[in-house]
């Protein structure tokens, strides 16, 4: 087996991994039946079809298929295949790199393999800090897992850099665009999470009926906490991401003679900072801008994809050269 052979069955393997992690997450997060207080709380003062769910929640062991012991446990294996697949795909990058003896971020399939592997590894150091739940590894999993599947669509062989690529700017630019691309994946689920939870809360004050699959959100943390943990994630990426952008800028005078060179990429990559900054601008702002400030976060990650994608994929310009 090749050094390249090797790299793509540890890259399938951490897909594999992380997709069995995400079936045990699940089986924690629908049968462990200890509903976060607010939710219970809530379905306390809510509608009589929310109170039938909340019943549901204290339901004894023996009335579900699989106990919440039993669910418990799910989660711990759903964790431990976690750490595995992050494992696995971390070593399909230093394989690539042992390979070809170059920095791993040659191309856009590199670039998005690094993109999962801090986006995984942001959410292990999240749980493993106590700071969320491990259920809702089902959430982060299908995320990175989603990232990896479309991966595959742009892959490239392993080989040597491309002469426009190789220096040693490639390990400070591109390592910081990623890390903040991946901690922002993880945002960006947060928020999306914290957007349906207010969602649900707002149901269930007003006494409206629970359906699927808004009810999946029950199981979820206090709307408030996660907006905080939303809010703590994009402060922490942001200074990353703004580094990132800069060490480009540097990158781009000694390469083309030009820090700024209107190129899709620069433009893109401006615009998603912008919107970045326009969140952390709203989170602090008033009652309503605040209320709305989870939107911009996933707008924000929204520019960031069509900057990876369609501007990788349609748009010409100086970035042309690093391929897919």
């Amino acid at each position: 087996m090749t050094g390249a052979e090797a790299a793509n069955a540890l890259f399938v393997a951490a897909i594999i991994l992380f997709a069995g992690a995400m079936f045990a997450y699940a089986v924690e997060y629908a049968f462990d039946k200890r509903a976060p207080k607010r939710a219970k709380q809530l379905a306390a003062v809510g509608a009589e079809s929310t109170a039938d769910d909340g019943a549901e929640a204290e339901a004894p062991a023996g009335e579900a298929p699989i106990s919440p012991a039993a669910a418990r446990g799910a989660g711990r294996l759903g964790l431990i295949l976690t750490f595995l697949g992050t494992a696995a795909l971390a070593a399909s990058i230093v394989t690539r790199v042992v390979y070809t003896g170059r920095w791993p971020w040659g191309n856009m399939f590199e670039y998005t393999v690094g993109v999962a592997l801090a986006g995984m590894v942001t959410w292990l150091v999240l749980v493993s800090k106590g700071s969320v739940p491990r259920r809702l590894g089902l959430f982060a999993t299908f995320a990175v897992t989603m990232v990896l599947g479309t991966s595959v669509r742009v892959y490239t062989e392993a080989g040597p850099l491309v002469p426009a690529l190789d220096s040693y700017w490639i390990v400070i630019h591109v390592t910081a665009a990623i890390a903040a691309s991946g901690i922002l994946l993880i945002g960006c689920v947060f928020a999306i999470l914290h957007l349906v939870k207010r969602r649900f809360d707002r149901q269930v004050s007003d006494g409206k009926p629970i359906r699927f699959p808004l009810n999946v959100a029950e199981r979820l943390p206090d709307a408030t906490a996660l907006e905080r943990l939303t809010f703590k994630i994009h402060v922490f990426a942001f200074p990353l991401l703004t580094f990132g952008i800069f060490a480009g800028a540097v990158w781009a005078d000694l390469a083309w003679g030009r820090y700024w060179n209107w190129d899709p990429k620069e433009v893109w990559a401006f615009i998603a900072w912008v919107v970045y900054a326009a969140y952390l601008h709203a989170r602090v702002s008033g009652r309503s801008a605040k209320a709305n400030a989870p939107w911009i976060a996933i707008l924000g990650y929204a520019v960031m994809l069509f900057n990876l994608t369609a501007v990788n994929l349609v748009f010409g310009g100086l970035h042309s050269y690093a391929g897919v």
